[in-house]
């Protein structure tokens, strides 16, 4: 394996191009027309023009193969979001006689399909919230969803088969909600995913997510990482993301590891993925899904473990064997990541596209990683994810961890958009954050978290540099 496309953008296409560069391969990146300027097309050896765009070229999965085959790359790497979970991208990879950086089409096939998973992790006795096959098409479907839910009790949540991303989930309150939400539903998983089959689960009230990093060979190889907490979400979208999980249940976090592990050989996995939990306030846990892919959330597992996953992911690719057993992982400390986005929050976090960093100045020091793409005068294109820069901190102990990031915050500066650190600030001075105690209805408990105070804007942080400036020319002096 000597040259590696990579099929993404954004800071995920330079965290790969990094992994890809200390190791010795040549990295491709591909673009469209929107991400001319960007910076993955900037740090990598090489660059394609896939088209016009937006977002379609980066979909082609035919373009794609043609960028890598124009390229001479003999391996992809898919990122996460756009293909990343696509068996079909990952079997023209394979057929094309390119190395998939990832597990086999037929991994992703079946764990993409949420009512396959749940039959393969039954088969393993792996604990499941009570949930249905796919519902029968038409009337009959919506009479055995009527069925479950006279069986278990409401609230339900109705899920998209190939659902994922939190798109094509609905909770259910009622037999009306019932009867009309199905049809929608169908619609909309068509429309997202091409495919319109959906599937019910029973809600978990108030749980926390918990989610186990997994690394496996091509020998028969699975080890964890540990844990990281994904509560804290808005619109089952996370937003902060930490490692380890804050359950102080020893006992509980190393049984939810093990079904990990257990799971992810129950599946036949291969290369790195993500197998995710919920657990309720009894501490019982239910295996939700694997993502089979690279998470957003990976830069936490790899501060308190001090493994680097993308690199281990290349080199399992590549046909090596994992070089560390499980019991050389050692979790140390405690790691939050933030996902700097360029959204409104008081907005209903509406995203800022469009508009153009005028200043940029971010944190740094001891414990502190940033993953971006952001710069200097860098326009914001309008038709592609909202996030700039994840910000990731590591601390001996939860408290020291909490400090670092608050002193982080204070010190970004970005002007040009709105983006989501004035909230942040909020949310890492609130008592139930700083003990470490939050399960996934946090923001709907905490809405006050939007109320923070004119200070805070991004606008009075360009006047806050701006006296910074005017104090330094003021009063410095040459001898």
């Amino acid at each position: 394996m000597k040259k590696i496309l990579v099929a993404n953008r954004g800071e995920i296409a330079i965290r790969v191009i990094r992994a890809a560069q200390e190791l010795g391969h040549t990295a491709v990146a591909i673009y469209e027309t929107p991400d001319t300027e960007a910076l993955h097309v900037r740090v990598a050896d090489e660059a394609i023009w896939l088209g016009e765009g937006p977002r379609k070229d980066y979909l082609d999965i035919e373009k794609v193969i043609r960028a890598a085959r124009k390229s001479g790359a003999d391996a992809v790497h898919p990122g996460y979001g756009f293909l990343a979970e696509n068996p079909d991208f990952a079997k023209a990879c394979e057929e094309a006689g390119l190395i998939f950086i990832g597990p086999t089409s037929e991994v992703i096939t079946n764990l993409g399909n949420k009512v396959i998973a749940r039959e393969i992790m039954a088969g393993a006795n792996i604990p499941m919230v009570p949930g249905t096959p796919n519902l029968t098409p038409g009337d009959a479907g919506v009479q055995e969803a009527l069925a479950f839910a006279a069986e278990h009790g409401y609230p339900i949540m109705l899920k998209a088969t190939a659902g994922g991303g939190g798109r094509g989930i609905r909770r259910i309150e009622n037999d009306t909600q019932m009867r009309e939400q199905i049809p929608m539903a169908r619609t909309e998983a068509k429309a997202a995913f091409n495919n319109d089959n959906v599937y019910l689960e029973k809600v978990v009230i108030n749980p926390k997510h918990v989610e186990v990093q997994i690394i496996a060979d091509n020998f028969g190889n699975v080890v964890h990482l540990g844990t990281r907490d994904c509560s804290i979400q808005r619109r089952n979208q996370k937003l902060v993301e930490i490692a380890p999980s804050m359950i102080q249940d020893t006992s509980i976090i190393d049984s939810i590891c093990e079904t990990a592990v257990k799971a992810a050989k129950a599946a036949n996995y291969t290369n790195a993925g993500t197998v995710e939990f919920l657990v309720d306030k009894d501490l019982n846990y239910y295996f939700m899904e694997i993502n089979t892919r690279i998470q957003v959330e990976h830069t936490v597992s790899e501060m308190v473990t001090g493994i680097d996953i993308v690199r281990t992911q290349l080199k399992l690719a590549s046909g090596k064997k994992l070089l560390f057993r499980q019991e050389d992982v050692k979790i140390r400390g405690h790691a939050i990541e933030m996902r700097i986005n360029a959204e409104d929050p008081k907005n209903n976090f509406m995203p800022e596209g469009g508009k153009t960093v005028n200043i940029y100045r971010s944190p740094g020091g001891y414990g502190v990683r940033l993953d971006g793409f952001v710069y200097q005068g860098y326009t914001i294109p309008e038709v592609y994810d909202s996030l700039l820069v994840k910000l990731t901190v590591h601390g001996y102990s939860w408290n020291e961890t909490v400090d670092r990031l608050r002193r982080c915050l204070k010190n970004f500066v970005i002007v040009g958009p709105k983006t989501t650190i004035p909230f942040y600030l909020e949310l890492v001075k609130d008592p139930d954050f700083q003990k470490g105690d939050f399960d996934t209805s946090y923001l709907e408990t905490h809405a006050h978290l939007l109320d923070y105070e004119e200070q805070n804007t991004e606008i009075n942080k360009l006047a806050r540099l701006i006296a910074e400036i005017h104090y330094k020319e003021e009063n410095t002096y040459a001898i």
